[in-house]
């Protein structure tokens, strides 16, 4: 059995919860110790570098060859020099058997006419030694003084476990008010209803009118949720609480609901005032629900929360704003009126929502004056506040790295591309790889251009990206189907056949046996639109039946596990009419791609040459070939 011992002090090794600091101060003074205390004199440089026994020493004495002697009295060591030796060689040493003074030795060096020098260090060593112990005795005293410290820090700590951690500010100075909020205005009116009641309550109070305990501010992330709440207590003049959801929720039970009742006891203290509550789904999902129940802890502090927005004593005086993107999980109780009366939707914002957006971004920004602030509106559906913001920080970046004065539409537009595609690597070489590429592009973008109900073509490319991008094809999409959400049999049948354009175009040019692999994206996004037209929309010769749910997620739910909403007939019939629709489009892309072969073979080669073709040029080009829908006619005439 082998065994290993540790080169830390005893002390060190039985003590492992001591604190980090006292530990490394302990360490270092057991170091000094091994280095600094003198050894026994009989112990000291038991080994020099070049020595005499005690016995040939005596010899050369007597032989008359030493030249000089140093006695080292407090060491036990004399430096011996012998005839003829030079001056820069080092002495030998010679270790005597006691430091006392040697009347034998001293008789024979004077017999021998030796010259004997005498050291004398003891004050030194005990100079040392003082000061050793010294820095030993404050190095522990030290420590000690650290442990102490730590020690009432955490008792301390432990007594106001249970405080509020929210940031409070009596007249909140964030920077921001509803000026600097862009982009959705309709939030901002009724928001702008709870900073007038703070401002001037009488004037609601008088006709009997009762502002809202609290304010629910439900959006996608980046959509200006957090924003909206600083707009609040800039504008307000009233003391602020801010604190996220999660810090109300700790391991150690109790903690939650403590600090719950903190927070409205000191917003109690300084009514009128706002508490916003960032987050909160964190604390306020509904109890009980998922696998294996609720979070105990969670669900006391949720319950807290509750009784204080609208308990037996009530918080007048005291709104409540909060902000989440997932109210599908926050409970009921939560939500009803009288605790959260007013439900704020903070939407992704519109064409003129993305415009005002862009030039308050715009402000502190060198922009050149051909930039055109609305085109980039256009080309930006579905952009949240947040995502515009960092398009125009990526544009100032990549002018910056390109040495320009200021913002050009081209750096703009590659940060779009930067941010929706990924980031641009080296072009490709003129291979077979290339020009399967290039068909595959070019397919999506034909049929976008020829197909009545498609996006429109923004521009088609075959400079690869980041992520394994080969290529690809970019459209604008209709922001009156985006924004109302509202989708057509014949523009969702169209989406599925612009998807289908590059497995069909390799399929046509090369081959149903040298199809790639390119195409599997495009296939997951068919699958998932065929089978919502079938399943939840109603667009099949199934009926308008909804045969599944979308809000099927076990830990969220109220079930165990998944529940089959249909039969396994009905599910047969579901993948056949999702078979159908795919294969349907898929012949219908082969279909209008053969016939219009000299056009793409043309575009192919245009796109080897070019690499990226614009959808104004792509169209124009089109159009001398074919005859294009009147959507893309009207807007360029």
């Amino acid at each position: 059995m082998s065994m290993r011992f540790s080169g830390q002090p005893p002390a060190l090794r039985r003590s492992p919860s001591a604190s980090a600091a006292a530990t490394g101060m302990l360490t270092l003074a057991w170091c000094l110790l091994q280095n600094l205390m003198p050894l026994p004199a009989a112990l000291a440089d038991a080994k020099p570098n070049e020595g005499l026994s005690y016995g040939q020493f005596l010899e050369k004495i007597d032989q008359g060859l030493v030249k000089s002697v140093e006695l080292d009295e407090a060491r036990g060591l004399a430096h011996v020099r012998l005839e003829g030796e030079a001056e820069d060689k080092a002495a030998h040493q010679v270790l005597l058997f006691t430091g006392e003074r040697n009347p034998e030795l001293m008789r024979r060096l004077l017999k021998n006419d030796v010259e004997v020098n005498i050291r004398d260090s003891s004050g030194n060593g005990a100079l040392a030694w003082l000061a050793t112990n010294s820095l030993l005795g404050l190095i522990l005293i030290f420590g000690l003084l650290m442990l102490l410290r730590r020690s009432a820090a955490g008792a301390g700590n432990a007594m106001n476990f249970g405080r509020s951690r929210a940031r409070f500010q009596m007249e909140a100075k964030t920077g921001v008010v509803f000026d600097d909020v862009a982009g959705i205005e309709e939030a901002k009116e009724e928001l702008q209803e709870v900073v007038a009641f703070l401002k001037n309550p009488e004037k609601f109070t008088a006709i009997g009118a009762r502002i809202p305990r609290g304010v629910l501010l439900i959006g996608q992330p980046g959509t200006g949720k957090t924003l909206l709440a600083k707009a609040i207590a800039g504008e307000a003049g009233v003391p602020f609480f801010s604190i996220s959801g999660s810090e109300f929720v700790e391991m150690f039970v109790g903690v939650g609901a403590s600090r719950v009742r903190d927070l409205f006891r000191k917003a109690k203290e300084n009514a009128p005032c706002i508490v916003f509550i960032d987050e909160i789904d964190a604390v306020g999902r509904q109890r009980g629900a998922g696998i294996g129940g609720g979070n105990d802890e969670r669900e006391q502090t949720l319950n807290q929360l509750l009784t204080e927005m609208d308990g037996f004593e009530g918080n007048s005086g005291i709104i409540v704003i909060a902000a989440t993107n997932r109210v599908d999980v926050l409970d009921a109780a939560l939500l009803r009126p009288g605790r959260f009366d007013r439900q704020v939707i903070v939407d992704l914002p519109t064409y003129r929502g993305r415009l005002s957006i862009l030039e308050v971004h715009a402000r502190n920004k060198k922009i050149d004056p051909e930039v055109s602030l609305e085109a980039v509106a256009r080309r930006t559906p579905g952009f949240s506040g947040a995502e515009l913001a960092n398009l125009l920080n990526e544009a100032a970046i990549l002018t910056a790295r390109r040495r320009k004065e200021a913002i050009t539409m081209l750096e703009i537009e590659d940060a779009i591309d930067r941010i929706t595609i990924g980031l641009s690597l080296t072009p490709l070489l003129d291979s077979s790889r290339k020009r399967m590429t290039a068909y595959h592009e070019v397919g999506h973008a034909l049929l976008t251009t020829l197909l009545t109900h498609s996006d429109e073509l923004n521009k088609v490319t075959i400079i690869p990206r980041s992520g394994g991008i080969e290529g690809f094809t970019q459209s604008l999409p209709n922001e009156d189907i985006i924004d109302s959400g509202l989708y057509t049999r014949n523009w969702l049948m169209d989406r599925i056949t612009v998807a289908l354009g590059g497995l069909a175009a390799e399929a046509e040019v090369f081959g149903d046996d040298e199809t790639s692999t390119g195409a599997s994206g495009d296939i997951q996004q068919v699958t998932n639109l065929a089978r919502q037209m079938v399943t939840l929309y109603g667009m099949s010769d199934l009926g308008p039946l909804a045969l599944e749910s979308m809000d099927n997620q076990v830990f969220l739910g109220r079930n165990l596990m998944p529940r089959s909403e249909v039969s396994e007939e009905m599910a047969s019939k579901i993948d056949a009419k999702v078979r159908e629709i795919a294969l349907s489009c898929l012949a219908r892309a082969r279909q209008m791609l053969r016939d219009n072969r000299a056009l793409m073979d043309h575009l192919v080669d245009l796109l080897m040459e070019r690499e990226t073709i614009d959808g104004d040029e792509f169209r124009r080009i089109v159009s001398q070939y074919t005859e294009i829908p009147k959507k893309f006619l009207v807007k360029a005439g």
